[in-house]
Parts: structure tokens; C-alpha cells; sequence
């Protein structure tokens, strides 16, 4: 998975509750999220610790929202 936080549908209003905002800020580049990244982001959201991981890219968006 990768997010690019350029390319966010929800950007600047989301990032509040973004995964990635809360740990890294803004990054400066798209970052790049392995599978094993992403269940421990999961379980970390599960236990409260971190907000859910809500990236939805823009061409899945796009697709979701025409049909």
C-alpha cells in the first residue's frame, strides 16, 4: 500500500484523524506500507493507541463513488 499524502482525497480536512499523520506528521514523501505494517497498525487501532487507518486512494475512491 502506498500513501501519498499528495494525492489524499480527504486532505488537510483528515488529517487530524490520519494513521499516518498521528505517527509521522506530514511526510515529506509517499510512504509505503508492507502487509506486516500494516496488521500491526491494525492491532495498534484495535487497542486505541493509534486512529484507524483510513487511506482510500483516489482512483479506488473515484471508482467507488461513479458506481
Amino acid at each position: 500500500m502506498l500513501i501519498d499524502c499528495n494525492t489524499c482525497p480527504v486532505q488537510g480536512e483528515g488529517c487530524p484523524d490520519c494513521v499516518v499523520a498521528f505517527l509521522l506528521e506530514r511526510p515529506p514523501a509517499p510512504v509505503e506500507l508492507d502487509a506486516a505494517e500494516r496488521r500491526a497498525l491494525d492491532r495498534l487501532a484495535h487497542a486505541g493507541l493509534v486512529p484507524q487507518l483510513k487511506f482510500v486512494p483516489v482512483s479506488s475512491r473515484s471508482v467507488r463513488d461513479s458506481a
